[in-house]
């Protein structure tokens, strides 16, 4: 059993050009740290096109669509810090990006865990501007969410 978020899976001081490549940079650690397939990342872009995961409060969630249950191995967080932004479509900025896979209907659970915690101004700075990953994680312990 893996745990839904572990340090490896935070990137800190990330930067991406575009709402694409900042999809795929959370795509591609949820691979690496053996969440998901790879198919799952174009599953993520395609879900995007159908329509935003963006959440306000420079949040994005970029997550698969209903078809990629399959590729998703474990329930998983990644998380891209992006200190510059990423235009994220209708001009909005994204600073952080959580990659989820939810095995079964896990997905709702963890979206809302990560709503609930960034539904306040203060713990969406302390996201943005962590330093380490062990900043980051508290934010999500302290709240009990993940």
């Amino acid at each position: 059993m893996k745990p839904v978020l572990a340090k490896e899976n935070i990137h800190l001081n990330q930067s991406a050009a575009t709402q694409e490549e900042a999809i795929r940079l959370a795509g591609k650690a949820l691979v690496d740290a053996g969440y998901v397939t790879a198919d799952y990342i174009e599953k993520m872009l395609e879900r995007e096109g159908l329509t935003s995961t963006y959440m306000g409060n420079a949040i994005a969630i970029p997550h698969g669509t209903e078809d990629s249950k399959q590729d998703v191995l474990y329930s998983g967080i990644s998380v891209i810090q992006l200190p510059e932004g990423v235009e994220y479509g209708d001009g909005n900025i994204a600073k952080v990006i959580f990659g989820i896979a939810g095995k079964n209907d896990e997905h709702l659970e963890i979206l809302s865990k990560i709503a609930i915690v960034c539904s306040e101004a203060d713990n969406v700075e302390r996201i943005i501007n962590a330093k380490n990953e062990d900043e980051l994680m508290a934010v999500f312990e302290e709240g009990d969410q993940i």
